[in-house]
């Protein structure tokens, strides 16, 4: 369903759990909403146009209202729910008056010995219920919406910890390729070895056809992250970051980091303790926050490890905030072989957050001509903005034009989507 600034609610990556919520917010108000009904309802989503407000609006009021008279309250919740709120959040609360068929269905206690009697309803108060509003809208601070727009240098321990666990809570999905292989079904190549064995029980006489479909796997994903002196106020987290990429993952994520040198430490991410795997990463790299030479780690890479895991079409994801102590031509001679030999080539820079930065070091001007996505990666929604990129890149390579990096620059700060 498009917003009011006409962006599709699906780039959020929310719209089932709005859905989830919107059920719940319907049942509070003595609505006869199921679970059975919101699965028939996100089933629906799939025959419709989610982009065009009215059609999402009357599929939801047929499947979840089965009433007349719970139309106007359907109609008042729905448009307060699904107003664009400009990132804040909302709170509905329900006024006091209740319908009838909410109060038959909440437990009733006896009154207590201390307590008066109720008094019974009058006209008045009728009249005074059905003057006061049904739904009552008020905004309320987000802690949640601060951490994910907040600097990661710029948080506090305990900001730390919260945000661990909500980018531990992040869906990462690569898309799939295509492989070499077929597999049984509908397809449009034909599968001659199954058709001549289906029909030797007619006698060699052909009656049945069989197909075959191409077989999908998930696209492989290499990291290589800077851990050097410039980068240590986020390198604790994007550690994390790497971490969450390997445990939402459907496949193993080969993970490098870098300072002087390079050292894998896929092994030791794959342990089920993120505590215990942070501290053999840091037992195992050797020149934790030294000096910056990206050249010489990529050469390292490309020689002793691009065959290895580069192979099945991987995704590369290069963090670095690109000060560079090495030659800006070996940089170059080096990721232009690396984009060669990967499927994307994604750069993302924690510095690239700040509206007032520009890439004008040495480093980064020889590098950038061969970048496919030159993205930042400074706070949790910088990140989430990425897993909405990685879920939709195509099947084929980029285009790779290599051309100026300066002339460049500006539209590659945004995510075309």
């Amino acid at each position: 369903m498009a917003t009011d600034d006409g962006r599709p609610a699906t780039e959020s990556g929310q719209l089932l759990h709005n859905l989830i919520l919107f059920g719940r917010l319907l049942h509070a108000l003595g609505l006869d909403i199921n679970p059975s009904r919101m699965i028939v309802l996100v089933q629906a989503l799939e025959h419709i146009a989610i982009g065009r407000k009215r059609d999402f609006y009357y599929t939801a009021r047929c499947l979840l209202v089965h009433d007349k008279e719970d139309i106007p309250l359907f109609d008042q919740a729905f448009d307060l729910f699904w107003r664009n709120h400009a990132g804040q959040q909302i709170e509905i609360a329900m006024a006091a008056r209740a319908r009838p068929e909410a109060t038959r269905q909440s437990p009733v206690r006896p009154p207590s010995l201390e307590s008066p009697a109720p008094r019974p309803m009058t006209d008045e108060d009728d009249r005074q219920a059905e003057a006061s509003p049904l739904l009552e809208l008020s905004k309320t601070y987000s802690q949640s919406e601060l951490l994910r727009r907040k600097d990661f240098s710029e948080m506090t321990p305990g900001e730390l910890e919260a945000v661990k666990l909500l980018m531990s809570r992040l869906l990462w999905y690569l898309g799939q390729r295509r492989t070499r292989r077929h597999r049984p079904g509908g397809g449009a190549v034909l599968d001659m070895r199954r058709t001549w064995r289906r029909n030797l029980r007619y006698g060699g006489e052909i009656m049945e056809w069989a197909q075959r479909r191409p077989k999908f796997r998930p696209r492989p994903l290499v990291v290589i992250a800077d851990i050097s002196g410039s980068m240590e106020r986020y390198t604790r987290l994007l550690l994390h970051f790497i971490y969450s990429l390997n445990a939402g993952s459907e496949r193993t994520v080969e993970a490098f980091v870098f300072s002087t040198r390079l050292t894998r430490i896929t092994r030791q991410l794959q342990d089920r303790d993120v505590e215990r795997a942070m501290k053999e990463v840091s037992t195992a790299v050797q020149d934790w926050a030294g000096g910056t030479r990206i050249g010489s780690a990529l050469k390292r890479f490309n020689y002793d490890w691009a065959r290895r895991v580069l192979s099945r079409g991987a995704v590369v994801l290069l963090i670095s905030d690109g000060w560079d102590r090495g030659e800006p031509a070996l940089l170059a001679h080096e990721i232009s072989r690396l984009q060669r030999s990967c499927h994307r080539l994604i750069w993302l820079n924690p510095l690239l957050g700040s509206p007032d930065y520009e890439p004008l070091t040495r480093g980064l001007q020889a590098a950038l001509p061969y970048v496919d996505d030159f993205l930042p990666a400074h706070n949790l929604s910088s990140l989430e903005q990425l897993a909405n990129h990685l879920s939709r890149l195509e099947q084929r390579r980029p285009v790779r034009r290599q051309y100026s990096a300066t002339s460049s620059i500006r539209s590659r700060r945004t995510i075309s989507s």
